[in-house]
């Protein structure tokens, strides 16, 4: 099994930053694609941003331009910095990863974390 753990979400004022961590452990070979997703109250989950292991990335249109995805692929980690947040980015943030467990193996297990809230209110 592989456990994803966000961390570094929290209530910050408008126009503030944050930034968030999420360390996968357990049975990794390599990780592919790691991710970040967000549900706002009412609303479905979305795409904010990926990577790729060879550090390709892509963002959702919102955030260009202020979020930073990057990871660490030594520690199997993946950040996201958030800058000039507004009360939009209210969301739970969800860490996603597609996992290869088995060694010479092309067969990737996608699996998520529990979710860190970030809140944006003055």
């Amino acid at each position: 099994q592989v456990q994803l753990v966000e961390s570094g979400g929290g209530l910050v004022q408008p126009g503030g930053s944050l930034r968030l961590s999420c360390a996968a452990s357990g049975s990794i070979f390599s990780i592919y694609t790691m991710g970040w997703y967000r549900q706002a109250p009412g609303k479905q989950r979305e795409l904010v941003a990926t990577i790729t292991s060879s550090g390709s990335t892509n963002y959702a249109d919102s955030v260009k331009g202020r979020f930073t995805i990057s990871r660490d692929n030594a520690k199997n980690t993946v950040y996201l910095q958030m800058n000039s947040l507004t009360p939009e980015d209210t969301a739970v943030y969800y860490c996603n990863a597609d996992v290869v467990q088995q060694i010479l193996s092309t067969i990737t297990n996608n699996y998520w974390g529990q979710g860190t809230q970030v809140t944006v209110s003055s």
